[in-house]
């Protein structure tokens, strides 16, 4: 009893905020995605309402009795042109078309003739005002859209009483009101729910591509880890070892290679619980993740193997080689590496070509193909080579561009530094 009691107290409020159409105060509206096209929509729509407006019209002018006939004319005008009002303002075109029904009941004595021209309740004039409805159900809440069709009921039924009941047929103009609120209203819902369903498929779509990143980094994360920990392995032994190279050693000497020895072990053992952190679900078995990352020493093994697999390879080297960096050695084989993968995934029977070219400043790695020679059946992979080869090249401070060759191929090309950019050097003046 007292929810319903505050209900009621609560309803002029309720109803004022919800149909109260000054600018600003407006009930905030979830419009379909069509009608931003309202401008295009509007032409059409005009049209219809012309086509209603000359019996609208007709109706008033041979249905009712006035001092003014403009001002039958005026307001026929006025409940025309609602429809086409209603795609901006939907509120302020009900409340105007309402009021105008209510002025051509209320100021008007009908004419004695048949019952179809008696009710602006009827015919084209119901035709005009229940867009209005429809337009303001498909852009409003459902309960602001309940609120104008039952006043717009009980305003119908009241017209017909000082009128000794001259609506044609109430239970018509009833049913043609909530048809207009019940298909518009479920139309909104259906967008509504559309629309919600695209803003979480794209928050879905996002956070994927994010998880997908965090899992290419902990996975180039864990490769580098071995890289890390055998030159502090190296630091830690040529630190224990040192002392007995030198001939009579000094304390301060021996003490400075102790403290080296101790802080390489403590890396080591840090470098060891990151790792752990890094590790996930698909973390590979013991005998395979202690196995030494390869290098561009294994080229030649890793092209060997895609021949096997019945694809043409050729290699070609630029530059003198020499010893890189275990950081860029690891980057430019995976990048082949996946390079390749995805040639035999997606390009079946294609040519491909290997280079390797060694700058002064840098490692430039190409892998092109030609065009597949059949379609590629559909590929269980999980779309990350790219993302893994960009994540690698960008870790260097290098670049790697992708994109399809003249000949309708594809080419993967990566420029890896072999120096670390330089330090900023800072003004001390």
């Amino acid at each position: 009893m007292k929810r319903l009691t505050a209900a009621l107290k609560a309803a002029p409020r309720t109803l004022r905020e919800d149909l109260w159409p000054i600018p600003g105060a407006l009930p905030r509206t979830a419009q379909p995605r069509w009608l931003d096209w309202r401008p295009a929509i509007a032409v059409p729509l005009v049209l219809v309402a012309l086509c209603l407006g000359i019996p609208t019209v007709n109706q008033f002018l041979t249905g009712y009795r006035t001092g003014s006939r403009p001002v039958l004319v005026l307001l026929a005008l006025i409940l025309v042109a609602g429809p086409v009002v209603a795609l901006f303002r939907p509120v302020l075109a009900w409340w105007t078309s309402t009021a105008v029904m209510v002025a051509v009941v209320v100021t008007t004595d009908p004419f004695p003739l048949g019952a179809s021209v008696r009710s602006p309740w009827a015919g084209p004039g119901l035709a005009l005002y229940t867009q209005v409805l429809f337009l303001a159900a498909l852009r409003l809440r459902p309960r602001v859209a309940v609120e104008m069709l039952v006043i717009s009921v009980l305003t119908s039924l009241a017209c017909a009483v000082p009128r000794g009941g001259v609506v044609d047929d109430p239970l018509l103009t009833t049913a043609s009101l909530v048809a207009a609120v019940l298909v518009g209203a479920s139309m909104r819902g259906r967008q509504v729910a559309r629309t919600e369903l695209v803003v979480q498929e794209e928050l879905t779509a996002e956070e994927r591509a994010r998880r997908t990143l965090l899992e290419e980094r902990n996975r180039i994360a864990r490769e580098l880890h071995d890289v890390v920990a055998h030159h502090m392995s190296v630091i830690s032994i040529q630190a224990q070892v040192a002392p007995h190279l030198v001939e009579n050693p000094s304390e301060e000497f021996k003490e400075n290679l102790v403290g080296i020895r101790q802080n390489a072990v403590e890396a080591l053992t840090e470098l060891r619980r990151v790792l752990g952190v890094l590790r996930s679900e698909d973390t590979p078995a013991d005998g395979v993740r202690h196995t030494p990352q390869p290098t561009l020493d294994r080229l030649d093994e890793l092209v060997g193997n895609v021949r096997a697999a019945g694809l043409t390879v050729v290699t070609e080297t630029t530059g003198a080689p020499r010893a890189l960096s275990p950081g860029v050695e690891l980057s430019a084989f995976r990048i082949v590496q996946e390079a390749l993968s995805n040639v035999m995934r997606y390009a079946p029977g294609a040519e491909v070509r290997v280079e390797i070219g060694y700058r002064r400043t840098g490692l430039t790695v190409r892998v092109a193909n030609s065009p597949p020679d059949r379609t590629a059946p559909p590929s269980p992979g999980t779309g990350q080579g790219l993302l893994g080869m960009r994540e690698r090249a960008a870790m260097l401070g290098g670049e790697l561009a992708t994109g399809t060759t003249p000949d309708g191929g594809w080419e993967v090309t990566a420029l890896l530094p072999t120096q670390p950019p330089a330090e900023p050097v800072e003004d001390t003046s």
